[in-house]
């Protein structure tokens, strides 16, 4: 059985005095390692027939005491909250590497490393707990959209598979000793659906339930998620989740995601969370935003009224953690909206009965 714990009231305590840090790029930080193919590889998988630099959460069983410190690095930055490494960890996005059968060990150990990390700096500021969000990203697979542009009508993956991916991946979380979920990067809302689906079942098998946070992602400039989304309209399709909150994490950098996370702050009757990227990928890929320039932005949604937990993601560093908790420390927290009792629909665009 799953002990109900008492995360959801602490953090909603915590968020209601002040806004809340969550970590930045995991990946950003491995790749500063410059890790070879024996270091992903270990001694376990040191005969595994494909190549396994680039599976990031492979070194949650392979080099676990690294990924330890860079949470401990972002937790002493100021990060209330840090993610496990565990964003491939779904049996489906795992299939890259021949490793499904990892799935629930990954998600286990990534939750492990994180939880001792967060114990570790709890006990030296006992009066700020920290917390692990158990990480949980979108597979590389869309439920809504066909791979084959000769065939729209195609799918790759069906939603009963994303539901059972993903109760494997929370499940393995949970015993790790999570604090809560972070469904992130959704760039297709019928595959957060299926991850919604897939939690309460894990919660009800278990016979408890953890905070829920909802990330999605605008793809470009248009607006909108890859599944054609507005951020209200994903909004209105995710909000019967009653998540602990809701917002948006990569593909923009701060500039291009203020529009969008303050008509989520408009509308949502949740706390709302930003984590954009270090700006826009330059044309190596790399991310230029220095941390003076997006703590600027971040603390001016802050001061805006906008956002109850902020971080960053791709590109950031603790170096940018750091800065945005300084700029938003003593800022008061978005006041969480009420909602009139309407009906409310989504399709590409929301809809409401007035």
């Amino acid at each position: 059985m799953l002990e109900i714990n008492n995360t959801e009231s602490v953090l909603g305590s915590a968020a209601a005095k002040r806004i809340l840090v969550l970590d930045g790029a995991m990946g950003t930080m491995i790749q500063s390692l410059n890790l070879t193919e024996a270091d992903f590889r270990g001694e376990r998988f040191a005969d595994w027939p494909s190549d396994l630099r680039g599976n990031n959460d492979l070194l949650n069983l392979t080099q676990p005491e690294h990924l330890k410190q860079i949470h401990l690095t972002y937790l002493r930055a100021g990060a209330d909250i840090v993610e496990s490494n565990t964003f491939s960890s779904t049996s489906i996005a795992q299939a890259d590497y021949g490793m499904e059968a990892l799935a629930y060990e990954l998600n286990f150990e990534g939750a492990r490393i994180a939880k001792a990390a967060c114990a570790e700096v709890t006990a030296e500021t006992p009066d700020r707990p920290r917390f692990v969000a158990g990480a949980i990203g979108p597979t590389n697979r869309s439920a809504s959209i066909s791979p084959d542009v000769n065939n729209p009508g195609f799918r790759n993956v069906t939603f009963d598979d994303l539901v059972a991916a993903y109760g494997e991946a929370a499940g393995g979380l949970i015993d790790g000793g999570a604090d809560l979920i972070l469904v992130e990067t959704i760039f297709d809302t019928l595959n957060a659906k299926a991850a919604i689906v897939a939690l309460n079942n894990v919660f009800d098998k278990k016979g408890g339930h953890l905070p829920v946070m909802i990330s999605g992602t605008i793809t470009d400039r248009s607006g909108r998620t890859l599944s054609g989304q507005t951020p209200t309209a994903f909004w209105y399709s995710v909000r019967h989740a009653q998540p602990l909150s809701i917002g948006l994490n990569c593909a923009l950098g701060a500039e291009e995601m203020r529009a969008h996370i303050d008509e989520i702050s408009r509308v949502a009757d949740t706390l709302t969370c930003a984590y954009p990227n270090a700006g826009l990928p330059n044309e190596f890929g790399a991310y230029d935003e220095s941390p003076e320039v997006m703590s600027e932005m971040l603390g001016e949604f802050a001061r805006s009224g906008l956002v109850n937990i902020v971080g960053g993601c791709c590109g950031t560093t603790p170096d940018h953690i750091s800065a945005i908790a300084a700029a938003v420390d003593g800022v008061p927290p978005r006041i969480v909206p009420e909602e009139t009792p309407r009906l409310r629909l989504s399709g590409l665009e929301p809809f409401e009965v007035v």
